[in-house]
């Protein structure tokens, strides 16, 4: 007699590291339910509604796993130990070594993930407009805190820079998507970190890497 057997289980953290990388190459909009479960082991409709409940609750699960682990890059602007240039420089420098990383996709998630959703995706969209915008706060509160322990000259100058880094940081999600190389993004990094110094009320000559 044939035997009834229990479904087949999967193993859920594969399952979201495949959604994670196919999401990332694609975009939310793009990728359907169907390229889903096939990426995450063939799984049945049945499993998937189960462990994830919808497309877009597997998708806010996959960002906050980005969060957790590629989106560390971003963490030096929280970290009030480091001097607010290094803060920014190490922010920078780490996700153009990230996004361009062919382990891979390229690029960010944060960024390209819902860049052209309908109307009813807005939700979507909505999620990673806040943390980009979170950034945007950690940049912002780098340059503050400079400007308040005299590392920067308050100035007219000084106010456009946290729109600058944050322009800088988004636009390189682009430049990675389209094949720019870690090296040529470094390169512009340190161009960039130039205009912090000219503003320094202590120039400083030498460039953080890390």
């Amino acid at each position: 007699m044939a035997r009834t057997g229990r479904p087949r289980e999967f193993d859920r953290d594969k399952a979201l590291d495949a959604a994670l990388t196919l999401f990332w190459m694609q975009g939310y909009e793009p990728t359907s339910l169907n390229q889903l479960k096939v990426c995450m082991g063939n799984i049945s409709p049945a499993s998937f509604y189960a462990a994830f409940g919808s497309k877009e609750a597997l998708f806010r699960e996959v960002v906050q796993r980005y969060l957790e682990t590629y989106g560390q890059v971003t963490a030096p602007l929280w970290d009030e130990t480091l001097a607010p240039r290094d803060a920014i420089e190490q922010t920078l420098r780490r996700s153009a070594r990230m996004q361009t990383t062919r382990s891979h996709p390229t690029g960010c998630l944060i960024v390209l993930g819902a860049s052209n959703c309908s109307p009813e995706n807005q939700s979507v969209q909505t999620l990673l407009a806040a943390e980009r915008a979170r950034t945007r706060k950690g940049i912002k509160a780098c340059v503050d805190r400079a400007v308040a322990s005299g590392e920067l000259s308050p100035s007219s100058a000084t106010e456009p820079l946290p729109t600058l880094f944050t322009t800088f940081l988004h636009g390189m999600a682009c430049e990675a998507k389209d094949g720019d190389k870690a090296k040529k993004l470094e390169a512009a990094i340190t161009t960039l970190m130039q205009i912090w110094d000219s503003l320094a009320a202590h120039p400083k000559s030498v460039s953080f890497r890390q």
